[in-house]
């Protein structure tokens, strides 16, 4: 197995001070596998590593909230024994790199995070910023994140109810793509992320792991003229009808 090194670990998109904070946690230097772990899940995508501080300071406690951070999607009390579940995801470089396959499939990671909850999504909105008009990648990045949301919601039955749009220069290099999802479920029916028992059976549903592997999440937070400038850019498809199954 190939030796891990702080050069390495940089290449995997992780920093020298968190490649001194795994040593520091594990004891010892990680293997080659390990490494991949922690690259997947402490990158900005899966960690929130860099906005976490200002996401603490919003509110998420009250007699209505049910379920706050820490689940799939959020969870407030509707009445009547109804719920309301939700989750908004940002899928920014996806969508500066793959306009349409970047938006479509931030619409699927929310909606399945809705629905494994226990809801029926009922409408998706969103919030998006994009460079100049005038800019020359504008238009195309545009099309494809609209058609992109679209698409996906159109595909598996849900309406988009609401959104905004805003042009500036200072997204010329970077856009945002905010996507939300609101689905309703019955209080007493709500299902949650942790399970416990011996021998209960888990069933994995989803695309093919592609040439990417588990390094799809850490890719997020590199630069993306490094992104741009690979010949097989490691990229999910989205595939909306699968979810018609589940």
């Amino acid at each position: 197995m190939q030796k891990v090194s702080k050069e390495l670990a940089i290449k995997h998109g992780l920093t020298a001070e968190e490649y001194n904070k795994i040593i520091k946690l594990m004891g010892r230097n990680p293997n080659l596998v390990e490494l991949g772990i922690f690259s997947a899940m402490w990158n900005e995508h899966c960690s929130y590593k860099s906005s976490r501080i200002w996401l603490q300071t919003l509110p998420t406690k009250n007699k209505y909230v049910i379920q706050g951070p820490g689940e799939n999607a959020g969870v407030v009390d509707f009445g009547d024994g109804d719920v309301v579940i939700f989750k908004i995801e940002s899928h920014n470089h996806p969508s500066y790199i793959e306009p349409y396959q970047g938006a479509a499939t931030g619409v699927g990671g929310i909606l399945r995070d809705v629905f494994t909850m226990g809801a029926r999504p009922v409408a998706n909105l969103n919030s998006i910023r994009f460079g100049s008009p005038n800019h020359e990648k504008t238009k195309y990045l545009l099309n494809g994140v609209v058609s992109g949301i679209g698409g996906y919601g159109n595909c598996i039955g849900v309406p988009t109810v609401g959104g905004e749009t805003e042009f500036d220069e200072c997204y010329n290099g970077n856009i945002l793509v905010n996507a939300m999802n609101i689905g309703v479920a019955k209080k007493n029916k709500v299902f949650y992320s942790i399970a416990s028992g011996i021998g209960n059976p888990v069933v994995y549903v989803g695309s093919k792991t592609g040439r990417d592997g588990i390094l799809e999440q850490q890719w997020h937070q590199l630069n993306l003229m490094m992104i741009l400038n690979q010949k097989n850019q490691p990229f999910k498809l989205a595939i909306p009808l699968l979810k018609n199954y589940c």
